[in-house]
C-alpha cells in the first residue's frame, strides 16, 4: 500500500520517499506538494490496522463494503478514511500553486508502539525537514482534539525454572510471579487514581494501567518456566510516567529477583519496551488549532484519552490537532465503518486548506 500511495503521489509531482524499516517489509511514507521551504502543514496518517481474528464481522473485513451511508471494512474509520480522504485531495492541492507546503505522512505499526511514527521523526529531524502544523487524522468525529494522553506499551518476561509441579519449592514458578508482578502494577494503577492533576481534562482524569496478557506454563503438573506479561499504561503527566516505570522496576530488583534467584541464581525478569510515546500537550498558543478550527467552523476544542502520534511530532516543535473523520467508539471492532458524511466533511475542511495554501 505504501508503495502504491508513494506511486500515485509521484505521478502527481510529489516530491516522494519512502523510508524502509530493518525488515524491509514495513516502511513509512514522506511525500511533498509544494514549495521547498520549512513550515509546511502535514497530514499525518498510519497505514496499519488492528487484527480481526476471532470477531464476527458481518462481510469480508478486508473487503469494503457500502450500506446505510457508511463504508465498512477493518480500518475504514481507524484511519484509512484518512487517508483517502488527503489522497483523493492531493490532484487538488497539486494543480495549485500553494504558498505553503503540504506534507503527506504515513506510517507503518502505529498499532504496536507508534514505532514507525517514531522511526520517520527520527528520519525527518536528520533531514532537516521542518514543517510548521500537523494534523492527525485519526478518528474523532471531525472534532479537533489539542490534548491527549501518552501510551507506554511492554512485554516483560520471567525467566524461572522448571520441575514437576509435585515439587514446587525446588523451582522457580515463572507464571506465579507474573501473577505477583500484575498485583503489583494493579496496585499502582489504583495509586494513580489519586495523583490525578487539579483540573485535568481527561476521562478518566488519572493515568491508566491495563493489562492486555498473561501466558505461561506448559502442562498443568510441570512448574512454569517461563511466562511473559503484556501491558501498557497512559501517563497524564510525564511525572507519572517515570513514577510508573520507577516504582515496578524497584519491585522487580528489590522484592521479585532477590526471592526468585534464591532458589536458581540464573533467573531473571525482563521487560521489553514496545514503544514509549509522549502525549499531546494542550498549549495556549497552538497555530494548528486554529487554522482546523477556521476550516471546520468548529468553537470547540476537547481533549481524549486515547493516544496518537501527535506527541511525535509536537516534539519535533510543531504545532499539532487531531481531527479526522470516523468515531473512536467503532475502532478495532467487528464492522468497523466510517459514515460517507463523516467522510464529506473531512473533504471539505482538506478542501479548505487548498484554498487557504494558494
Amino acid at each position: 500500500m505504501i508503495e502504491w500511495l508513494g506511486s500515485q503521489l509521484s505521478d502527481l509531482g510529489a516530491r516522494t520517499e519512502i523510508f524502509h524499516d530493518e525488515s524491509g517489509h514495513k516502511a513509512n511514507l514522506f511525500a511533498t506538494i509544494g514549495p521547498d521551504t520549512d513550515g509546511g502543514i502535514v497530514l499525518s496518517g498510519h497505514s496499519d490496522v488492528v487484527p480481526v481474528a476471532e470477531q464476527d464481522w458481518t462481510s469480508d473485513p478486508f473487503e469494503m463494503v457500502e450500506r446505510d451511508g457508511a463504508l465498512f471494512g477493518r480500518g475504514a474509520c481507524d484511519m484509512k478514511g484518512f487517508i483517502a480522504c488527503a489522497m483523493a485531495m492531493a490532484p487538488v492541492f497539486a494543480a495549485r500553486d500553494l504558498k505553503r507546503p503540504v506534507h503527506f505522512a504515513f506510517t507503518y505499526d502505529e498499532e504496536v508502539g507508534c514505532i514507525g511514527g517514531q522511526a520517520l521523526v527520527s528520519d525527518l529531524k536528520t533531514r532537516g525537514i521542518a514543517p510548521g502544523i500537523a494534523i492527525i487524522g485519526e478518528p474523532t468525529g471531525m472534532q479537533i482534539i489539542e490534548g491527549h494522553k501518552g501510551c507506554c506499551e511492554y512485554t516483560t518476561h520471567f525467566h524461572g525454572l522448571e520441575g514437576h509441579g509435585s515439587a514446587p519449592d525446588r523451582g522457580v514458578n515463572a507464571a506465579e510471579y507474573a501473577v505477583r508482578y500484575v498485583t503489583r502494577l494493579m496496585e499502582l494503577r489504583e495509586e494513580m487514581k489519586t495523583r490525578a492533576p487539579r483540573g485535568s481534562r481527561f476521562d478518566p482524569p488519572w493515568t491508566t494501567m491495563n493489562i492486555g496478557g498473561i501466558h505461561g506454563g506448559v502442562a498443568h503438573n510441570v512448574i512454569a518456566g517461563r511466562a511473559e506479561v503484556e501491558w501498557e499504561f497512559r501517563p497524564v503527566t510525564s511525572e507519572d510516567m517515570s513514577y510508573m516505570k520507577e516504582e515496578i522496576a524497584a519491585y522487580v530488583s528489590d522484592t521479585l529477583l532477590p526471592a526468585m534467584r534464591a532458589v536458581d541464581p540464573r533467573a531473571d525478569i525482563q521487560t521489553e519496551t514496545i514503544g514509549e510515546v509522549a502525549g499531546l500537550e494542550p498549549m495556549a498558543a497552538n497555530a494548528a488549532r486554529d487554522l482546523v478550527a477556521e476550516l471546520t467552523g468548529a468553537n470547540g476544542v476537547d481533549v481524549v484519552p486515547f493516544a496518537t502520534e501527535a506527541g511525535l511530532f509536537q516534539e519535533m516543535g510543531m504545532d499539532v490537532v487531531v481531527c479526522g473523520p470516523g468515531s473512536i467508539d467503532q475502532a478495532h471492532k467487528a464492522d468497523e465503518y466510517v459514515t460517507l458524511d463523516q467522510m464529506s466533511r473531512c473533504l471539505d475542511m482538506l478542501e479548505g486548506l487548498a484554498r487557504r495554501l494558494s
